[in-house]
């Protein structure tokens, strides 16, 4: 697998911000790309569960307003807001924890633009060690399978991933993202010294340093 790790981190603009869910303090980690196809299009790849699975994970569940999914070996959730091809929002209940993600698409050019917004309340501690790599290398991650996906149509391969995985590529994705995000981090108001320790546990975790 061929993957061009400057032109992925390149591509995702990250943004940290202060936010308030339910009446308690939170923060919320943004990532956003621009993707080389419709809204429609992307709006049925990150919604259909013949093609998540294609990109992301396997799912089940009831896929509409109101119901319950689950994703393999990862989070579930309800659907909480579903507005075909703009606008999808779900809980996301993994570890006990309940968290919020909010997926934005819109036009930008002669393609399309998603916004992924992830909400969690104040966990101090984690966020002190972590910061917002923790989650956002992740997502990141994820949505690098998703351009691949889209660049082709078809399933990202499992064992060709899997083999990227262990590979210096990766490591150098990961510690590109993960640095990438303690720079959002300081630019949401965080003292530089402090997103930049977080950041470098987060890339210590992600490639197996920590």
């Amino acid at each position: 697998m061929n993957i061009d790790v400057p032109a992925m981190i390149g591509a995702v603009i990250r943004e940290v911000a202060v936010r308030e869910q339910d009446g308690k303090p939170a923060r919320a980690v943004i990532a956003t790309r621009t993707y080389d196809t419709t809204v429609d299009d992307l709006w049925e790849a990150i919604t259909s569960p013949e093609r998540i699975p294609r990109w992301f994970l396997p799912v089940t569940g009831d896929l509409e307003l109101g119901g319950r999914y689950q994703l393999q070996g990862n989070a579930g959730g309800t659907i909480t807001a579903c507005e075909p091809p703009r606008r999808l929002s779900l809980t996301w209940e993994f570890g006990g924890q309940v968290t919020w993600v909010n997926v934005a698409l819109t036009e930008a050019g002669d393609g399309a633009q998603l916004e992924l917004e992830h909400i969690a309340y104040v966990d101090e501690d984690h966020w002190a060690k972590y910061g917002p790599g923790a989650v956002g290398v992740g997502w990141e991650l994820s949505l690098m399978g998703l351009a691949l996906h889209l660049e082709s149509g078809a399933a990202v391969d499992p064992e060709a991933f899997a083999a990227w995985s262990a590979s210096a590529d990766s490591k150098a994705m990961m510690t590109a993202s993960g640095t990438a995000w303690g720079e959002a981090h300081a630019a949401s108001g965080e003292d530089p010294e402090t997103a930049r320790a977080s950041a470098a546990r987060t890339v210590a975790f992600y490639t197996g340093q920590g």
